[in-house]
């Protein structure tokens, strides 16, 4: 672009990319000024079931950007949670930080709780802080933890980092159980709390701030 002579500083068309710039001001790109980014926005999405988290769906099934509020700005998922898992999903402006977030480096714990038919103990459940490997693959360290008892169902906590495709569905069903509700509590220090299905809400910036150290 600046052989080109598309950048310009002060109405000058740069002629090296050797320019120190302590900032923008006076800087255009063809003719228009260039703005400092926008500061990064991050949101707590509570998504229903029955939603795709994709931006459109070429067999007509709906997805959440069907369904977000009015007057959101351009917002990406961070990971994605299947049509049928619902509750906590970050949305964010930042591709970036979408990037660090779903790099399996970075550890972002997840939380979940599962609703599930069948019966299964509290040993067999700690047995998945070893990982176990279902139809060749490995998934890592889960802590999981019987909640409760419900009749015929029960109802399992799960806390895992790796966030594999489909990871507690196959490994509740590799245990014998039916998996009928799940939903995603947490990521990372940020929970979904009392927010209801549906609703969006913004990250407060300290949060985000707090959020982001976190990761580090």
């Amino acid at each position: 672009m600046i052989g080109e002579g598309r950048i310009a500083l002060n109405g000058v068309p740069l002629e090296t990319p050797a320019t120190i710039l302590p900032n923008l001001n006076g800087i255009t790109v063809d003719g228009a000024a260039v703005q400092a980014a926008a500061p990064t926005q991050l949101f707590r999405y509570h998504k229903p079931s029955g939603l795709l988290t994709a931006e459109r769906d070429f067999t007509g099934r709906p997805t959440i950007y069907d369904r977000l509020p009015e007057g959101l700005p351009r917002v990406i998922p961070v990971g994605r949670l299947d049509l049928n898992t619902e509750g906590l999903l970050l949305l964010t402006t930042d591709g970036e930080l979408k990037r660090q977030l779903e790099l399996p480096r970075t550890g972002v714990v997840r939380s979940y709780r599962a609703r599930a038919y069948g019966q299964v103990s509290q040993a067999q459940l700690e047995d998945l802080i070893e990982g176990v490997e279902i139809e060749g693959v490995r998934y890592g360290s889960i802590d999981a933890n019987l909640e409760r008892r419900t009749g015929a169902n029960v109802w399992v906590e799960m806390r895992l980092t790796e966030g594999k495709n489909r990871e507690v569905r196959r490994v509740l069903e590799h245990l014998g159980l039916q998996v009928s509700r799940l939903i995603r509590t947490s990521y990372g220090t940020l929970s979904l709390g009392d927010l209801p299905s549906g609703a969006v809400e913004e990250v407060p910036q300290h949060e985000l701030v707090a959020f982001r150290k976190a990761l580090k």
